[in-house]
């Protein structure tokens, strides 16, 4: 397993459908993963510190884990069967629960838990950019600091 963060959530056109961007840490390798809105709308809340009124699912799932002293401890996206990823969230008792990597993500990060990707999947999906086209993904980042969470058709 190796380290990933996320970069962030975006649309991609013209299929206007959002994907979620991790880069490898320590790498140069990138895995987009398509995903739907609302769960892109819980990850842009949450790298950008929304904190809505009432709890969004993730936010709820988040609460039932410390109410519990049920730490998640990493999440692992783990295989990638026919063009669908699939990931684990690992509770620090050692229980794994599958999970959609989207939602797994959205709770990662309102956990502070590290997030790993399948070596596997990195040498299948991933891709990598050149140095020469990291000005790209600095552009990538700046879009990301500017959007936010209704432009992907769900509010909170």
């Amino acid at each position: 397993m190796k380290p990933v963060e996320v970069v962030g959530v975006r649309v991609e056109m013209p299929s206007n459908q959002p994907i979620v961007l991790l880069r490898e840490s320590g790498g140069e390798r990138y895995l987009p993963i398509w995903i739907g809105a609302v769960e892109a709308t819980a990850i842009a809340f949450a790298q950008q510190g929304v904190v809505p009124a009432r709890p969004l699912t993730h936010d709820l799932l988040r609460d039932v884990l410390v109410a519990l002293e049920s730490p998640l401890q990493e999440v692992r996206i783990t295989r990638l069967d026919e063009g669908v990823f699939y990931a684990d969230l690992v509770f620090a008792s050692g229980t794994q629960v599958s999970a959609r990597p989207s939602d797994a993500i959205a709770l990662a990060l309102r956990t502070g838990s590290p997030i790993y990707a399948d070596e596997a999947i990195l040498d299948e999906a991933g891709v990598e950019i050149p140095h020469e086209q990291e000005d790209e993904v600095e552009k990538f980042r700046e879009f990301l600091d500017q959007i936010s969470p209704e432009d992907f058709g769900a509010g909170g």
